[in-house]
């Protein structure tokens, strides 16, 4: 069987294997053709077709090492989904949108990478795709570096209060702690970013509010970085009344998963409805996320894919 040999530097083998040779697994799990690797030599063996598919993950895995990027078993979805769109990983995954102690936040797929970019160059970015794919943690993280560098002066974290399947009435305590629960991923992303202590200081003076949708309504944005999450779930009116709050010197975000619709089925979603309307209108981006996009475990991948599979058999029949 035809066989070729590369020979690594010690520190890029012990790298490439990963811990109890997780990264090593990972990466024959990914390629028809054998791999082995002893000490620093690694072998490959195959057709020659399977050979090139595995020395090119292999070369794309050594460059990210090389450039100080740590590895892991699920860089090699990224690395994969940069192969597949003709992109350089090390381009992707250098692109980091903040970092924090041991938090690190960079784009783990070509489109995540188109996603950053266009918030960085537009006014409103909408990021449309299903549950995984880093929406609304990278629009989070992106907040977060923009008050930190003073580009903003607070930050806008809303969701519609939207019942999926639950009542609100139901619920103890009052207004704030009846909503908190549809609130949650987004004081979970944020505590991620930041220091709790940091974050509860930015709370108190104001400096990052979470809050309903409802309680937008009136308001002029200005200076705010401003992230509606669950857009599906806005009624065309709500959506028209969100976007129309934005003021000087700021930045909207709006996600949401088309697929994931809670509104009474006589009701219209703003999301659906909102590319139509501001097609073509300058400096207002859509950027659309598929499963191969879902950086979650990669059971999620299948689920999502799945899910469409079967949504599509329903549309046909």
């Amino acid at each position: 069987m035809p066989r070729r040999t590369l020979t690594l530097e010690n520190s890029v083998a012990a790298e490439l294997a990963g811990s109890g040779d997780s990264v090593l697994r990972a990466l024959r799990d990914r390629t028809t053709s054998k791999v082995h690797l002893r000490g620093n030599l690694l072998t490959l063996e195959g057709e020659d077709a399977e050979m090139d598919q595995a020395a090119k993950l292999v070369d794309e895995m050594v460059d990210l090492i090389e450039n100080g990027h740590e590895v892991e078993p699920e860089t090699l979805n990224s690395v994969t989904n940069a192969i597949q769109s003709s992109k350089r990983s090390s381009e992707v995954l250098k692109d980091v949108v903040w970092h924090n102690r041991n938090t690190t936040v960079a784009p783990k797929t070509v489109n995540q990478k188109v996603y950053v970019d266009s918030i960085r160059e537009n006014t409103v970015t909408f990021g449309i795709g299903p549950a995984g794919t880093g929406k609304t943690f990278l629009a989070v993280a992106m907040a977060a570096a923009a008050l930190v560098e003073g580009e903003v002066r607070r930050i806008i974290l809303t969701r519609p209060a939207v019942e999926a399947g639950e009542s609100l009435g139901f619920l103890p305590g009052d207004l704030q702690a009846k909503v908190d629960p549809y609130l949650r991923p987004l004081f979970d992303a944020l505590y991620d970013m930041l220091d709790p202590d940091r974050v509860n200081g930015y709370f108190d003076r104001g400096v990052i509010e979470v809050a309903p949708l409802a309680f937008m309504r009136g308001r002029t944005l200005n200076d705010a970085f401003v992230i509606l999450d669950e857009a599906q779930n806005t009624t065309p009116e709500q959506m028209k009344m969100f976007l129309t709050r934005l003021g000087f010197n700021s930045k909207m975000v709006v996600t949401g998963d088309v697929t994931q619709i809670d509104l009474p089925k006589e009701r219209q979603s703003g999301l659906v409805v909102v590319r139509e309307i501001l097609d073509g209108i300058d400096d207002v981006s859509f950027v659309r996320f598929g499963g191969a996009d879902v950086v979650r475990h990669r059971l999620v991948q299948r689920i999502v894919a799945a899910y469409g599979e079967h949504a599509e058999r329903e549309a046909n029949q």
